[in-house]
């Protein structure tokens, strides 16, 4: 299901034009794919998502429904605050996930599919990612799922210092992992990406070498990790692939290290001898491990989203409430200026200003406990209830 960053324009533009949608921004990560829209209809809008997931991954609706969540309103941008402060994430509170959603929101306002609604909401959502981090322990320690991969394979060779280690990829997440390995006293640091030229860009940044795919086999004959993640649509090291290598490598094990979505490595390849395989599950359930002391924040930063949810839906009610009590004013407003009109003839132009302020004050005042009301009431039923009225009432 995943649309990587040369996609996601055309893919964009595919969801805005369908019926039910008036706004969207697509997220997708290592960990996700979630469509945030402005729905006309609820039901209508889900169907369009469903569709628009099945569309671009080729795949049949009903082989993938059982995966799917939908939230809506107050649930939805709870959803996104848990999302931009890693709560959803496979390492709780990690970090790359803030420049993840802001990348998706950069995207859909560069297409023009990011109206005044999902601004506000991914404005408002990349604050309260902020505020969490600045305010709880909740990144502490490993916080990014890159670390975490490089800290899974030291835990599996118990260390890293004199091994041969490879990176596949020269993307955000390949960089990570890359960093982290630079610190590792590594006997030696490979970068392999179809682009050679950003595979040495990254390569000089963090004192390694730089190789082409087309290097892939010879170096992995040699390496003892290899920790990938491509942009790759399909795999760039299948079964066979692997095995020709093993062959080459005599008895000396091979640990890999697959966060790429999708897979770079065929996961049968880890059913061969000498090889270990490890993938985003297995990340997530090293990372579960180091739990503790950060889960200890969780419910510091649940409360930071509820209060930001509050601040949010108030802010929400009554930008909504302001068109319509600004209409309900406009009303009024051309009323008394018709009456004065109409009366213009029969008053001098002391008598005119007086009647000016006499009726200015009186609408005010008529108009004031209406307004009041309407604000507090925004956004619950019994606010609906007298918006609705006051449309009728006035034909607003």
């Amino acid at each position: 299901m995943t649309i990587d960053e040369s996609r996601l324009p055309k893919a964009l533009t595919d969801l805005i034009g369908r019926d039910h949608l008036s706004e969207a921004v697509v997220l997708s990560t290592c960990n996700r794919i979630e469509v945030y829209v402005f729905a006309e209809t609820f039901h209508g809008a889900f169907q369009n998502v469903r569709d628009f997931l099945s569309q671009t991954a080729h795949v049949a609706p009903e082989q993938f429904s059982d995966a799917l969540y939908a939230h809506y309103e107050a649930d939805a941008v709870s959803h996104l605050f848990s999302v931009v402060c890693g709560l959803d994430s496979a390492v709780l509170g990690e970090n790359e996930i803030q420049g993840q959603v802001k990348s998706a929101w950069e995207s859909a306002r560069l297409e023009g599919t990011c109206g005044a609604s999902l601004n506000n909401l991914f404005r408002h959502a990349a604050a309260v990612g902020k505020r969490a981090r600045s305010e709880t322990g909740i990144s502490r320690h490993i916080t990014s799922v890159s670390q975490a991969a490089v800290a899974l394979a030291a835990e599996r060779l118990g260390g890293l210092a004199g091994a041969r280690l490879m990176v596949v990829g020269a993307g955000d997440m390949a960089e990570g992992m890359a960093s982290s390995l630079a610190k590792s006293q590594a006997a030696e640091v490979v970068v392999a990406n179809r682009t050679t030229g950003r595979a040495a860009q990254l390569a000089q940044r963090i004192g390694g070498r730089a190789v082409g795919l087309d290097e892939l086999a010879a170096e992995l004959a040699v390496v003892d990790v290899v920790l990938t993640s491509t942009g790759a649509s399909s795999m760039i090291l299948e079964h066979c692939d692997v095995a020709e290598i093993m062959a080459k490598r005599g008895n000396h094990p091979l640990l890999i290290v697959d966060v790429a979505v999708p897979r770079d490595v065929d996961p049968a390849a880890g059913s061969l001898d000498g090889v270990t395989l490890l993938d985003m599950e297995d990340l997530r359930a090293f990372a579960d491990r180091g739990l503790r002391e950060r889960r200890a924040e969780l419910d510091r930063v649940r409360d930071i989203i509820d209060h930001e949810l509050n601040r949010y839906l108030d802010y929400s009610s009554a930008r909504e409430a302001a068109p319509l009590i600004a209409a309900f004013h406009a009303r009024a407003e051309i009323l008394r200026q018709e009456e004065l009109d109409r009366h213009a003839g029969a008053l001098s132009p002391a008598e005119r200003a007086a009647a000016e302020a006499a009726t200015r004050g009186l609408v005010g005042k008529l108009l004031h406990q209406p307004t009041v009301r309407l604000k507090a009431a925004s956004g619950s039923p019994r606010g609906d209830r007298l918006a609705e009225a006051l449309r009728d009432l006035f034909d607003l």
